[in-house]
């Protein structure tokens, strides 16, 4: 058994990384236990109801359809792609033809997702009212 050599580089970052997410758990345990120990345990209809005036509460009549988060998933996925392509088209001469093939590449793979969220209907408008 090998023991861990407190010089190596990268010694710090791997402290940091099990520190951090030790951190992150423990704060997502204590703002759990908060949250349900301060949580409202009276259901009253009493307490629910509208004070003096105003309409009274009920449901969302409209739901949003769940297409609006199809389509904004995909235009920040297709945009993020399009962001990669910046800094190739800046460098586009000192890459050369290996860069160029990786861009062919990139976007033969950009059209095919393209063409198989539009055969799937996921660009389809009509269903919406």
């Amino acid at each position: 058994m090998s023991h861990i050599s407190f010089e190596h580089p990268y010694f710090g970052v791997f402290v940091m990384l099990i520190l951090g997410f030790g951190l992150f758990w423990v704060i997502v345990k204590l703002s759990s236990m908060v949250s349900t120990s301060l949580a409202n345990q009276n259901d009253d209809k009493l307490k629910s109801s509208v004070y003096e005036c105003g309409p009274e509460t009920i449901k969302q009549q409209n739901k949003i359809n769940s297409h609006f988060y199809l389509v904004s998933v995909l235009f920040i996925l297709f945009d993020v792609e399009i962001i990669f392509m910046i800094p190739w088209a800046v460098n586009f001469k000192i890459l050369g033809v290996f860069g160029f093939i990786e861009m062919v590449i990139f976007i033969t793979l950009l059209i095919i997702g393209f063409i198989y969220a539009w055969h799937k209907g996921a660009l389809e408008w009509h269903s919406i009212k």
